[in-house]
């Protein structure tokens, strides 16, 4: 059972159970704790039977911004930092695979920026519902970093040329671009889009519970079957990026607000 926390509150209304990243303070970026918080949130709405769908959204006016970098910044030894970035990229692999194999619904209710982990999240996500200030991003390769969880969800979702785009531009986009090329299935006003969210759960919950979890299974486990070994590898590479020179200055540079000096 999942013990409520302050940082990932979770909501139980009608059919659907709320996940809320509440840490505005700092764009709702993710602690290693609130990690495994998310995880444990969404078990445990898992096996709540009255729950049909599961929404996922940030506190005040941002999704989430990403994973907290500063965390991963340390004075310990090299080997236990490194040995550590690989925990911290397997553990990111889980929760998003877990996502992906719970087969109730999953709606992401991106009511700001969704950013590095939390477009991440998106892109987990089975139904998008955003509000039109949103915007989606994946600015990792800025710092000296991988999304490499991302990006094969990311192919998944909208195709190889626009992955491609995305990852290699490190660029930002808005709301209306990104319904465009269907990362955003619905735009809504920012009062609403919660209250659309749940008007999704509700129509979700209208079919059966087993032909709504066969039809999550066929997608995820048939038509994207090598998606967990993509999901590996990338993890992989994103905690090989972590080991570079390049990610010392960008995560350097962005503990201290200024801009890289690549090499």
């Amino acid at each position: 059972m999942y013990m409520q926390s302050e940082l990932i509150e979770v909501k139980v209304t009608d059919c659907a159970g709320t996940i809320i990243i509440n840490r505005p303070d700092h764009g709702n970026r993710m602690t290693r704790l609130m990690v495994q918080q998310l995880g444990e949130a969404l078990d445990d709405l898992y096996l709540e039977k009255k729950v049909r769908a599961i929404i996922v959204t940030g506190a005040a006016d941002t999704f989430s911004e990403g994973l907290d970098w500063h965390e991963m910044q340390s004075d310990e030894d090299e080997l236990a930092v490194q040995q550590q970035w690989g925990e911290d990229a397997a553990a990111w692999r889980d929760l998003v695979l877990r996502m992906l194999e719970i087969t109730k619904p999953i709606i992401a209710s991106v009511n700001g920026a969704a950013l590095s982990e939390g477009a991440g999240l998106v892109l987990a996500s089975d139904l998008v519902v955003a509000a039109e200030n949103a915007s989606f991003g994946l600015p990792d390769p800025r710092y000296g970093l991988v999304a490499g969880v991302s990006a094969p969800l990311l192919s998944f979702r909208v195709g190889g040329g626009q992955a491609a785009r995305l990852l290699l531009s490190s660029t930002t986009i808005d709301a209306k671009e990104s319904h465009q090329i269907g990362l955003f299935h619905e735009l809504i006003p920012h009062d609403k889009v919660w209250a659309r969210a749940m008007e999704l759960a509700r129509e979700c919950a209208a079919g059966a519970p087993e032909a709504i979890q066969l039809s999550k299974r066929l997608l995820n486990e048939t038509v994207g079957e090598q998606l967990e070994t993509q999901l590996t590898s990338g993890a992989v590479m994103r905690a090989t990026a972590f080991t570079t020179e390049a990610a010392q200055e960008g995560l350097a540079a962005y503990a201290e607000q200024r801009a890289p000096q690549w090499r």
